[in-house]
């Protein structure tokens, strides 16, 4: 209070007028507006620089395959692995190590051109693996005990250490080898400090039915192939598909930043 007997205001003070304005214009701005940049027109236009596709993660799908059973497997699991998004499965089949006339004494049909051939070499580039292969007295056939047996240059340069992979199998009959010969491949991925990726009971309800023969155990998929006429039943083709979607979520979640 003045001698005059009037206000002086203060020049610190903002009059009520424009903080009441102020006020309501911060509350009606949900979104903080930034300074120009330096040295730029008023409607210039900024450039900005945007990020190209994110490159998919891939699960290779090796198998071998005489008679067409575990290649069933194999062409279902991709159609899992594809459903999931940001993952691609790639199909691939390991080199045939018997000799075509023996090949057509045992009545075996021809393979499909349009899977290719992989080399181990090749592996390194997967993000994730999954094998399947037809038993042999409970254990992998030779043809992909072959293929691991060229893995040696990758598990001298521990390129496969970390890596998820999985089994899928067939065997002739329901006791034959449904979960020995996954269980005894195994070794495989411990030598090279891979991370085995079983199914467990994630297929649900369909894992405890006794109304049909079907194959699959905890360990993977599976397919019973009888004396080689057999086709895969839609049980055992669900379960396949079941194991690429499982393998590809495991996948993403390995691969959060």
């Amino acid at each position: 209070m003045g001698k005059g007997g009037g206000c002086v205001p203060s020049k610190k003070k903002v009059p009520s007028a424009v903080a009441a304005a102020d006020a309501s214009g911060s509350r009606n701005a949900p979104i903080p507006v930034e300074d120009e940049p330096h040295g730029a027109e008023p409607n210039a236009t900024v450039e900005t620089t945007t990020s190209g596709p994110i490159a998919k993660l891939k699960i290779f799908i090796v198998f071998y395959s005489m008679y067409g059973h575990v290649e069933g497997l194999a062409r279902r699991m991709k159609n899992g692995v594809d459903g999931v998004d940001g993952v691609e499965g790639v199909l691939y089949r390991v080199s045939e190590t018997l000799p075509s006339e023996v090949l057509e004494q045992m009545k075996a049909p021809p393979k499909d051109d349009g899977i290719p051939e992989i080399t181990a070499a090749e592996l390194a580039a997967a993000d994730g693996l999954l094998f399947g292969f037809p038993t042999r007295y409970g254990c992998m056939a030779a043809q992909m005990k072959a293929f691991f047996d060229s893995t040696g240059q990758l598990w001298k340069e521990q390129k496969l250490a970390g890596k998820p992979a999985g089994f899928f199998v067939s065997t002739g009959t329901q006791g034959g080898g449904q979960e020995t010969t996954a269980w005894t491949a195994i070794t495989q991925l411990a030598h090279h400090g891979m991370l085995f990726v079983p199914i467990g009971y994630t297929f649900g309800a369909g894992m405890f039915k006794m109304d049909s023969i079907r194959g699959g155990s905890p360990y993977g998929a599976g397919v019973f192939a009888g004396d080689g006429t057999r086709e895969p039943s839609e049980t055992e083709l669900a379960i396949a598909e079941h194991q690429g979607k499982y393998m590809a979520a495991v996948l993403k979640r390995l691969n959060v930043a």
